[in-house]
């Protein structure tokens, strides 16, 4: 049984943008692509008229029925898998992949899992903080100057997306853990690995960085979340017997 990509599964996520005109202009981009799923997070001066100038028809819908987040991990919540684009490359910001590839490897998942595609703020882009929500990140080659206008690269993001709808895979992923899920793991490792002396306490999130990527490799599972907070949970009980004090004969 063979499987396309589900274009109602995926967000485009704009995250703290700072011009109306290029919200706008973004959503009559995935309209032309028929991505009709729209988010923005702690958007600055956005004023409705503004943006609605730039996009026209069924997009002015878009935009009247778009979420609205003042959080980030808030508004990824639902979502089980998540992109990140970035012109910025560097050791903190491993595994970059193309948009085509990227969407690609969007077939099997979309099928029974939410997906957002996230794109930072136009004068400085995403920062480390927020791409370490990402399972993948993607950038997209140019000839000189590697930054892009907003609205240009949602354009070239959801058309590469279009072109892999009309693609097909063997099969489909499961239903993959959602950012709740996740961070509820993630912090849950965080705390045990502090107690257990296996991170640095100081600076606990520069070594829980090189866990999310090891994690991140291969998609987690509900169920697998799960599990890795069950081991956890006995770990710490376990740590919490060895330092109670033992009695003597």
């Amino acid at each position: 049984m063979t499987s396309r990509i589900s274009l109602d599964h995926i967000t485009i996520m704009l995250v703290q943008p700072q011009i109306p005109e290029n919200i706008g202009a973004a959503a009559r981009a995935m309209e032309n692509m028929g991505i009709g799923r729209l988010a923005l997070v702690k958007p600055e001066n956005y004023e409705f008229d503004r943006a609605k100038k730039m996009a026209t028809g069924n997009s002015i819908d878009l935009i009247e029925r778009m979420e609205v987040y003042e959080d980030l991990e808030e508004a990824l919540g639902p979502y089980q898998y998540v992109v990140g684009t970035t012109a910025r490359t560097g050791s903190s910001r491993p595994a970059i992949n193309r948009p085509r590839g990227m969407a690609r490897d969007l077939i099997p998942i979309s099928r029974n899992n939410l997906i957002a595609i996230l794109f930072g703020p136009e004068d400085r882009g995403l920062s480390n903080e927020q791409l370490r929500y990402c399972h993948a990140i993607t950038t997209i080659p140019t000839a000189h100057f590697p930054s892009l206008n907003l609205a240009h690269a949602v354009m070239i993001i959801c058309y590469e997306i279009y072109l892999a709808s009309q693609e097909s895979a063997p099969k489909s992923t499961p239903r993959l853990a959602n950012t709740f899920e996740l961070e509820g793991m993630y912090s849950h490792l965080k705390d045990v690995f502090t107690k257990i002396g296996f991170i640095d306490p100081q600076n606990p999130e520069h070594w829980m960085l090189n866990i999310r990527r090891f994690l991140s490799r291969v998609p987690l599972r509900a169920r697998e979340a799960r599990i890795i907070r069950g081991v956890c949970r006995q770990i710490d009980w376990y740590a919490g017997q060895q330092k109670k004090p033992r009695k003597r004969d």
